[in-house]
């Protein structure tokens, strides 16, 4: 999908503001001698920018607009390096939250909902961005923040909430202590809207058969207003974004050149309209493809497929490159195995091995089972892991991210 003239005339609008800001990308911008594109191919010749860039901008050297126009920040975990902070304006702020509205539109999701937030609040993007998008709608918001598992299903039952805000690994987490506690039918969820972490169909299946409730899958960057710029719809045939504040590009991760609609690449996004922190060309390392022809739904926004892992998630084992999402198809022609996994790499004895830790019920043959998907991923990825069978609820729940791959060689 060609960037459109207008759409062109919007980043020409950035590339001024950047460059009169003297800010970071507008200092690349002036190095690389880009005042103004004038074409779809012009455009393709823009530098990427990465999040190595948007460090070496803190604290902020992202800053575009003028100090006294700032009323936020946002800022990235900084668990790897130094955080990213992302300066907002009055209207970055209003932008994301109709861009918020819209996802909960989307969803079916009305002023009549009671949405029950539980991703984290401050300088995460998350908790305030569904809030602000849920107070855009004009629905009811009950503001819990992560954790407190009890309370969180006090809340849910007093309050009657219709629709769940969180992370793939804590509604699991919900599911799994309201099955638990024989409370199902005291809860009134309709809708699940998911976000911050890719999950696969066997949890979307395990969530959506535990609470009865429809899924739609959220998508956002931190660095990119946050969640909120795309979401799936009831035809469930991807996530659909919104090109009036965003294009999308998909690149070959090694060429870096963009590649048609419907192949699988490198997710490239540049802000329109954004004042705060403009990106232009930034690589997302998320993979997926642009899904191409209208939607079943009648939409006019595009859409993009699932994401389908990270171009930084591949693990290298005995010379052979594998995705986590890879590991996750294989398992999901096991039903007796659930949906929650872990994979643990190591070097002993002078090489590397792979642990897959699954978990299944009592009813199972562990030995047979481990042996039955060791062979399967050997037949599909060409080496054979040690895979260790587990009861269910063994392998840990989380409230925020699950981490799904403890690379030991780097500990």
């Amino acid at each position: 999908m060609k960037i459109s003239k207008q759409q062109l005339e919007q980043v020409n609008g950035r590339i001024d503001a950047l460059l009169k800001a003297g800010s970071f990308y507008g200092k690349k911008l002036r190095e690389a001698g880009i005042s103004h594109v004038d074409s779809p191919e012009h455009f393709e010749e823009l530098p990427f920018s990465e999040k190595s860039d948007l460090r070496d901008a803190y604290p902020l050297g992202l800053m575009t607009a003028p100090e006294n126009e700032i009323v936020r920040i946002h800022s990235s975990s900084g668990t790897t390096g130094l955080p990213v902070i992302i300066p907002y304006t009055a209207r970055d702020v209003e932008d994301w939250a109709i861009m918020f509205a819209r996802c909960y539109e989307m969803a079916g999701i009305t002023s009549m909902d009671r949405i029950q937030i539980t991703p984290g609040y401050g300088l995460w993007t998350a908790g305030i961005g569904f809030q602000a998008g849920a107070e855009r709608l004009g629905a009811m918001v009950i503001p819990m923040g992560p954790g407190n598992t009890e309370k969180q299903l006090t809340m849910m039952q007093d309050m009657r909430s219709t629709v769940l805000c969180s992370t793939s690994s804590y509604a699991l987490l919900l599911t799994e202590e309201i099955e638990k506690r024989g409370i199902r039918d005291r809860i009134c969820l309709k809708k699940g809207v998911i976000g911050s972490e890719r999950w696969g169909d066997k949890m979307r299946q395990r969530i959506h058969e535990g609470l009865g409730i429809e899924l739609y899958d959220i998508y956002g960057l931190t660095e990119i207003y946050g969640p909120g710029i795309g979401i799936n719809c009831a035809c469930n045939q991807g996530m659909h974004y919104w090109d009036d504040y965003l294009y999308l590009e998909i690149v070959d991760p090694q060429t870096l050149r963009p590649v048609p609609d419907g192949e699988m690449g490198e997710i490239v996004i540049t802000t329109l309209v954004k004042e705060g922190a403009p990106l232009i060309r930034y690589r997302t390392h998320d993979l997926s493809r642009i899904i191409p022809g209208p939607c079943p739904c009648g939409s006019p926004y595009p859409r993009l497929d699932t994401i389908m892992g990270r171009t930084d998630d591949m693990m290298k084992i005995k010379g052979v490159n594998v995705f986590p999402s890879q590991i996750e198809e294989i398992l999901r022609d096991f039903p007796e195995v659930s949906s929650e996994y872990q994979i643990r790499i190591s070097h002993l004895d002078g090489r590397d091995t792979m642990r897959i830790y699954v978990e299944t019920n009592g009813s199972v043959n562990f030995l047979d089972l481990a042996d039955r998907v060791a062979a399967k991923i050997k037949a599909s990825i060409g080496f054979t892991p040690l895979v260790k069978v587990v009861e269910n609820g063994l392998l840990p729940r989380s409230e925020k991210k699950t981490r799904r791959v403890i690379d030991e060689r780097y500990e």
